[in-house]
């Protein structure tokens, strides 16, 4: 599933093809909105929250994809051959004078009055990736989180109720950053270890969140210290990193919702009592 900053970075661009313009033609080859047509409608503004993706009309009316596993958002100049996939895959097609976004294999499609974007996105956490950011909300729902069940913090760092936009790779590098071992229940994490972990994966996306590729070690030739390495020798202390699935939390996590966590048993030590 795509991370926050992939969303966001798919928002900016849309914003700066669509935002402020009006639209000449839309296409929507889904069932539930084949009658739907905004042409003639100017895009106020298309941003993202955590992992959804809203175009934000002139008239209060919001169009609302999710990405799930495998969607996308591909902009084209007019004209401009579409690469995006096969045209069955096709769920959305927006077009200005200049531009054309095409929205492959999108997922949670809804149009809706803006004032009732809360049914789509109410749900979520603060969105890490805003600039507004509220720590203290997100550590608040940490903490609820771990006083009411006892998640593991992996398995709570992507859960999109407590913190939206964290996927997978920020959960595996900002623990390793962190030194915090996956597994250990959020129950028994120290609240400043909970600020420090969430202090790290905000640094982190934010650093990323302008750009289309996703390093945490600053090399690109080597861009993390963990994900993607299970098996392979840590890069700070030469330990075998450590893979472990772990389900996703959240009605975001999709069907296919199982993910690999990665870890240095040496840099994250088991401290669970």
């Amino acid at each position: 599933m795509p991370e926050g900053d992939t969303v966001y970075l798919a928002a900016k661009r849309l914003d700066a093809a669509f935002g402020k313009r009006t639209l000449t033609s839309s296409d929507f080859r889904l069932p539930a909105l084949a009658t739907a047509d905004m042409s003639g409608k100017r895009v106020d503004q298309v941003r993202a929250y955590g992992k959804h993706l809203l175009f934000r009309f002139e008239d209060s009316w919001t169009l609302h994809t999710h990405f799930r596993m495998d969607g996308t958002w591909h902009l084209y100049r007019s004209g401009e051959r579409w690469r995006g996939g096969p045209g069955h895959q096709i769920r959305i097609v927006l077009t200005n004078e200049d531009a054309v976004a095409v929205g492959y294999r999108l997922h949670d499609v809804a149009l809706l009055p803006t004032d009732r974007e809360d049914e789509v996105i109410g749900h979520l956490g603060p969105d890490i990736l805003d600039d507004e950011w509220d720590l203290d909300a997100a550590l608040e729902r940490l903490d609820q989180a771990g006083a009411r069940r006892t998640p593991s913090i992996a398995a709570a760092l992507t859960d999109q109720r407590i913190l939206a936009g964290i996927g997978n790779i920020y959960r595996c590098e900002s623990l390793f950053l962190a030194g915090i071992h996956p597994w250990l229940p959020v129950a028994q994490l120290p609240p400043a270890d909970r600020r420090s972990v969430l202090e790290i994966a905000h640094r982190l996306m934010m650093r990323n969140r302008d750009r289309a590729s996703q390093s945490t070690t600053g090399d690109e030739r080597r861009a993390h210290y963990v994900y993607g390495r299970a098996g392979r020798s840590c890069l700070r202390c030469g330990t075998r990193i450590a893979v472990r699935a772990v389900e996703s939390q959240g009605r975001d996590a999709g069907a296919a919702n199982e993910q690999r966590v990665m870890w240095c048993p040496t840099c994250q030590p088991d401290t669970r009592t």
